[in-house]
């Protein structure tokens, strides 16, 4: 049984950072297309991040980009997303999801959430001073 678990979201100030863990069992991380995805209540659900087998093959939203880094620990099966210089406007729903992808550029196209197969619970981020 494939499960995916968030964990790491707390309430923080502007300016400030958190690693968000996805911890993953019955299924090897580097093995699929990986993302980070978000949601606001009310909005639709966005990708943030894509991860494909390695550092090297990782993409960012705009509202993103120099900001949050995605990175594995393969050992442990965990993806894991370091967020830093947080915004009110990063304030949501993270959400750790997994689909297949023969490669990067298959990897990078899947933007839509029911692309993917595999999702986490999420876990909360807030942002606000």
């Amino acid at each position: 049984q494939v499960q995916l678990k968030e964990s790491g979201g707390d309430s923080v100030q502007p300016g400030g950072s958190l690693r968000l863990s996805c911890a993953a069992s019955g299924l090897t991380i580097s093995n699929y297309c990986m993302a980070w995805f978000r949601q606001v209540p009310g909005k639709e659900r966005e990708r943030v991040a894509a991860y494909f087998h390695g550092e090297l093959n990782a993409a960012y939203a705009d509202s993103v980009k120099g900001r949050f880094t995605v990175s594995q620990d393969n050992a442990k099966n965990t993806l894991y997303l370091q967020m830093n210089s947080l915004n009110s406007e990063d304030t949501a729903m993270y959400y750790c999801a997994a689909a297949t992808a023969r490669n990067w550029i298959s990897c990078l196209s899947l933007r839509n959430v029911g692309e993917y197969m595999h999702w986490g619970q999420g876990t909360q981020v807030t942002v606000s001073s």
